[in-house]
């Protein structure tokens, strides 16, 4: 069995005394992609947040590559290969495509390695070849998207969190951020994807669980979840 990078065990966040996730365990194995599926409010942002030193715990632990990561902050996570893309992208608006992606391995000093992955963003995302010189807060969402995530693969990471990449894009934007999704996963990169179009992220996910009222109501295959009737009749609109 492959190894796990990132195991969740009993993790409770709490916001002013609202308990928003309530001892969730999940994990993800190298080169996987599990999804992590539910409604608005149903805690997977927060829960994303909490995993990469976003946001603090009030119970519960994190391990990646087999050691606690409890009370580490984002920056020195990325040094560790564990990156997310945050809803709402957050890209340099005023920096140039380009600056955007070179932003990215800020944590890097191998120069002609960054230019070859630069290279290969623009091959992963034509889009951002066309764009390069083109200032980040003129793209459109989907473009930005396509942007956050190039950035985030800068790094080089290890796992990589994307939460809701497709929220807000276009039906035909939605089809290549997925299609992106997919092929990064080929390569080899290990990925926990949250997002609401749960029919679209168990297509493409080797695993999935389900999230309800800051809990995991239910994991499987990614397939089998797809079949089961309980996640159709919630989350896929049947």
């Amino acid at each position: 069995m492959a190894q796990t990078l990132l195991k969740v065990s009993g993790l409770k966040v709490a916001y002013g005394g609202i308990k928003a996730v309530k001892g969730v365990d999940l994990e993800v194995r190298e080169k996987e992609l599990v999804t992590l599926i539910g409604s608005n409010g149903a805690g997977k942002t927060t829960t994303m947040k909490a995993v990469t030193g976003t946001l603090a715990m009030e119970g519960g632990d994190i391990e990646y590559l087999g050691k606690s990561i409890k009370g580490k902050g984002s920056w020195d996570l990325v040094r560790e290969g564990l990156v997310m893309v945050p809803e709402g992208r957050g890209v340099f608006t005023r920096m140039t495509i380009t600056e955007n992606l070179q932003m990215g391995a800020y944590i890097r000093s191998d120069k002609a390695g960054i230019a070859a992955d630069i290279e290969r963003m623009f091959t992963i995302f034509p889009r951002l070849r066309e764009r390069k010189d083109q200032l980040a807060g003129t793209m459109s969402g989907g473009e930005q998207q396509m942007l956050a995530m190039g950035r985030a693969l800068m790094s080089q990471p290890k796992v990589l969190l994307l939460d809701e990449p497709s929220m807000g894009l276009s039906p035909i934007m939605v089809d290549k951020i997925f299609e992106v999704v997919r092929d990064v996963s080929a390569q080899g990169v290990t990925i926990l994807l949250v997002e609401q179009n749960a029919r679209r992220a168990l297509q493409i996910a080797d695993r999935g669980y389900v999230m309800d009222s800051g809990e995991i109501t239910m994991n499987g295959l990614g397939k089998d979840m797809l079949d089961d009737p309980k996640v159709r009749a919630a989350y896929l609109g049947e």
